[in-house]
Parts: C-alpha cells; sequence; structure tokens
C-alpha cells in the first residue's frame, strides 16, 4: 500500500511540474493505455495459464513447455519488428490523417510476418529436437518439448497476420477492439487448456500436447475475429491490390525503421533466450523456477508494457502532426512516470511473492530458487519500466530506433551474458548468482539512457 501511495504523490508532484493540459493527457493515456495493457496481460495469462495447469501436473511438464515456448519468443521478435516500424510510421500517418499510406504500411507488415511465420513453422515441424537441444540437455523434456512443437508449431504461422492486424488496430485508436480480440482468444485457450491437458469433458487427457492444442485452436479463432472486425466501414484494411506495388520511398522508411529495431529485437530476444538455455542447464529446479520466476515477471510488465506503448502512439501522433514542441513534453512526461510503474512494480512482485512460492507443486530446492529469484526481480523491474516506456515507447515514437540495439549489444551482450555464462560453466556459481547476472543490463543502462533521452534526437516528424 505503501508504494502506490508513494506513487501516486509522486505523479502529482509530476503533474504540477509539466505544462501541458494534464486532464487531456491522462485521458489520453488511459485511452490507449489500459486497453493494450489489458491486451498485455490477458496474452501474458496464457504462459501463467499453461504453467499453473501444467504445474498441477508434474514439474517436468511445466518447464519443458516454458523452454519449447521460447522458440515462439524468439519468432515474435521478428513479428514484433515489422509490427513496431508499422506502427511507428503509421502512428505519425495517422496523426497526419493520411488513411492511403496506413494500407500500403499495413500491406509491407503482412509481408513480412507472413514470411516469418512460414519459416518458424517449419523449422518446428521439421526439426523440432534440434530445437529442444539448444534450451535442454535432459532428455524427458525434450521429448515432451518435441510433441509440444509439432502442435503449436501451426499457430506460429498464424501469428503474424493477426499481429499485423492488431498493430494497425492500436494506431488508428481501435485499442478496444484489439483487446476485445486478444482477451476473447486468450479466455478460450485457457478454457481450452483445462479441457486438453486434464482431460475434461470425455477429451483424452493430453497434458503438453493438450496445451499447444489449446494455442493452436485460439490463434484461429483470434485471426477470425481480426478479420471480421476489420470488415467495418472506417477501419483500416490491407489493401491487396496495391500489394505488390508499394511506393519505393515508403519501402525505405520502413526498413529503416525495421532493420535496426530487427537488430535490437534480436539482440534482446536471443540474449533472453540464452538467459533461459543457461538456466536450463543448471538443473531441473533452477529451469523450474526460472520458468515460473518469467511467467510472474510477464504478468507484471503488462502495465509497463501498456504505457511503453501507449507513450509510442500517443508521441507519435504529435510529432508525425508537426507538434514537435508538445510531442517532446509528452515524452517528457511518460519518461518521468516510468520511474514511478518501476516502483509500483517492484512493490507487486513483492507482494505476490508468498502467493505464487506456495501455488505450484515445486521441490524444496526449486522452492528455495525461486523465493531468491523473486527478489531480484524486484529490484530488475525499475529497469524494465523505465527502459520500455522511454527506449520502446518515447524513443520509437520519434523513430530513434537504433539506440536499443546499441545499448543492448553493451549491457546485454558484453556484460550479463558474459557474466552468465562464466559463473554457470567456469566457476559454478549458485543459480541464483547466474540469475542475478541475467538481471544486470537492465539496471546497468538506466544512466545510458537517460542520457540518450535529453538529446532529444527522437523529436522528430517520419512523415513524408
Amino acid at each position: 500500500m505503501l508504494v502506490f501511495i508513494c506513487g501516486f504523490v509522486v505523479l502529482l508532484v509530476i503533474m504540477k511540474k509539466m505544462q501541458i493540459d494534464n486532464k487531456q493527457f491522462y485521458r489520453n493515456l488511459a485511452r490507449i493505455a489500459l486497453p493494450i495493457a489489458l491486451q498485455s496481460l490477458m496474452l501474458a495469462m496464457v504462459a501463467a495459464a499453461d504453467a499453473l495447469m501444467l504445474g498441477r501436473v508434474k514439474q517436468e511438464q511445466m518447464t519443458a513447455v516454458s523452454l519449447a515456448t521460447q522458440i515462439q519468443f524468439v519468432q515474435n521478435m521478428f513479428l514484433f519488428s515489422a509490427t513496431t516500424a508499422g506502427a511507428i510510421l503509421g502512428a505519425q500517418y495517422w496523426g497526419k490523417g493520411d488513411k492511403k499510406a496506413l494500407q500500403n504500411i499495413f500491406n509491407l507488415m503482412l509481408m513480412v510476418c507472413g514470411i516469418v511465420s512460414i519459416i518458424f513453422f517449419l523449422l518446428c515441424e521439421l526439426i523440432p529436437s534440434q530445437l529442444m537441444h539448444i534450451f535442454a540437455a535432459d532428455q524427458v523434456l525434450i521429448d515432451i518439448g518435441i510433441s509440444y512443437l509439432r502442435i503449436a508449431g501451426w499457430s506460429y504461422l498464424l501469428t503474424g497476420i493477426s499481429q499485423s492486424y492488431l498493430a494497425i488496430m492500436k494506431v488508428t485508436e481501435r485499442v478496444k477492439e484489439g483487446a476485445f480480440i486478444s482477451s476473447a482468444a486468450v479466455i478460450l485457450n485457457i478454457g481450452f487448456n483445462a479441457v486438453f491437458i486434464f482431460g475434461f469433458l470425455g477429451v483424452p487427457r493430453m497434458e503438453a500436447r493438450g496445451a499447444a492444442l489449446a494455442t493452436t485452436i485460439s490463434r484461429i479463432i483470434e485471426l477470425l475475429l481480426c478479420v471480421i472486425i476489420s470488415m467495418k466501414p472506417d477501419y483500416i484494411r490491407p489493401a491487396f491490390s496495391r500489394f505488390m506495388q508499394i511506393p519505393k520511398q515508403l519501402h525505405h522508411d520502413f526498413n529503416k525503421q525495421f532493420w535496426p529495431l530487427l537488430g535490437g529485437s534480436l539482440c534482446w530476444g536471443i540474449g533472453f533466450t540464452s538467459y533461459t538455455a543457461i538456466m536450463g542447464h543448471l538443473g531441473v529446479d533452477a529451469a523450474a523456477a526460472n520458468s515460473i520466476a518469467a511467467v510472474v515477471r510477464d504478468l507484471i510488465c503488462c502495465m509497463c508494457n501498456g504505457i511503453g506503448s501507449a507513450a509510442g502512439i500517443i508521441v507519435g501522433n504529435e510529432l508525425g502532426a508537426g507538434k514537435l514542441e508538445r510531442g517532446k513534453a509528452y515524452g517528457i512526461k511518460l519518461k518521468n512516470i516510468s520511474y514511478v510503474i518501476g516502483f509500483i512494480s517492484t512493490g507487486l512482485v513483492l507482494l505476490v511473492t508468498p502467493v505464487v512460492v506456495n501455488g505450484v507443486i515445486l521441490t524444496d530446492q526449486a522452492r528455495h530458487y525461486l523465493v531468491g529469484m523473486m527478489i531480484i526481480m524486484s529490484v530488475y523491474m525499475i529497469g524494465r519500466a523505465v527502459n520500455t516506456v522511454t527506449i520502446n515507447g518515447v524513443l520509437d515514437g520519434g523513430g530513434d530506433t537504433l539506440f536499443d540495439m546499441y545499448s543492448l549489444i553493451v549491457t546485454m551482450w558484453c556484460i550479463a551474458i558474459p557474466l552468465a555464462l562464466l559463473g554457470a560453466f567456469v566457476f559454478h556459481w549458485s543459480p541464483l548468482l547466474v540469475y542475478a547476472c541475467t538481471c544486470v543490463d537492465e539496471v546497468g543502462k538506466i544512466p545510458w539512457v537517460m542520457y540518450r533521452f535529453r538529446k532529444y534526437k527522437w523529436v522528430k516528424d517520419l512523415t513524408r
């Protein structure tokens, strides 16, 4: 409670210092951020439902699925880069009122996301064993993961298309519809999880394979909802008649955002996957505790994800409309709010730790690891919130996408990952100390992020 009171007081101070219309700002922020945060929460709840339900079956089932889903995590890095590049340009063109450009941007997103989805589908269907060997050494975990990927791979084929639709809905102020689609798909996913994992309603008990089937069915429904809702009047839809006739200049602008975003996303995504792989090779107990900690992290990060996405849209709209000073003021305000979100997230992690630790079936050793990881994560959340809102929101909203890649190369790949590798395989540190190494990057780069922010290179209009 003290954390929330302090956060509210800080917000009041921020409001007084900034010379902008606070009422209008917070109304816009809530209108955009809350549905996106809900959408992010609902998506994170799928992983939580998988972990909790499979955790009630057997520790190995839960751990194997957590490791197998790292394949989709890597796929999402490519999809995120394409949809974010589209959202950055789309937010500014929406602020400018150019709907034709938005249709062309939609086409570009579908093109890139479609190719990525096909590649990851083929990987899961053709070489699932090789993929699982990256993340685990235990043959039981590998076998369970293979059975999961062969079914879940079909859902990866559809994900890119639905994510493109949802990205366009966000930037064109259809965030409520996007949140509804994601929420409906997630609720169905959780329901199907219960049926297929445990074998309810006369369905055979499928355990990990049931979680994969539930995900695939819900993805089909999600895509159908996206297409049906987008058929309404005034919604932005793909211009298939111009699918291969996108202006070269827009292609160039899209690539200018996409490639730095992809570089940053791969640095972050493969780095995070490396963390999971390192923890997965420290034993089943460490891998199980890390799996649960990751679910909690993703659930609590929904708040900063929502604010971060809203920040990119709000700042991008103002910059695209030529209101550079207002866009700059909004960016400063959102950066300040990110610290408040970070401290609130820290309090939430500590608050839910007892509930989480006692909510799943774990060995005593795994339970000990989980408690330590939650405490370490509570500090990590401050850096995660600040960097998500400032880098992925404000800086990206103005097209300053290269900085994210630079910062990740230095803090993650030159510091955090080498430390974790040395600690795990050379010095044989405790899994908790290795886990702490994986959390160094987010907290350590805050000063650098603030320095970059104050250079205000992100205050620019990207439209033509």
